[in-house]
């Protein structure tokens, strides 16, 4: 498997709209687009960072994902996403070199993009997303 690029970094919040003005503010992010996915369990927002992206998540809940995150770790980086060609055969690339996959086929992921989970045991702790935009690759968009 060969990543094009990181495609961006999650980053959980407690509180969103603080977490936008801080970027806006701080770093001089600007708000690319802001979302509550309920089936994910998050609210999620991108901000665009030069060439760059952040997506923040706030749960919906301490009960989901980001929520147990949140609890377990407080604040902070949640994952990092890789965007691919082919998000299948990344996939199959990462089972067959030993990675422990939370996702044996990719599923929707936030703003419309293909996405799977590598298990953060299989990265030296860093949970990884696989990003392929549904529009490309091998017509599975």
């Amino acid at each position: 498997m060969r990543a094009q690029t990181i495609h961006h970094i999650g980053h959980a919040v407690d509180d969103l709209d603080a977490a936008i003005a801080d970027y806006q503010q701080l770093l001089g992010g600007v708000l690319e687009h802001r979302e509550a996915v309920p089936d994910q369990g998050v609210e999620a927002a991108t901000m665009l960072l030069g060439d760059g992206r952040v997506e923040l998540l706030r749960p919906l809940g301490d009960d989901t994902p980001v929520g147990k995150f949140l609890q377990n770790r407080g604040p902070g980086m949640h994952h990092m996403a890789l965007r691919v060609d082919d998000i299948e055969q990344a996939l199959a690339d990462a089972a067959s070199a030993g990675a422990e996959l939370i996702d044996q086929q990719p599923r929707v992921g936030l703003f419309g993009l293909r996405v799977a989970f590598i298990h953060p045991h299989s990265v030296h702790g860093v949970l990884v997303e696989l990003v392929q935009p549904a529009n490309e690759g091998t017509g599975h968009g």
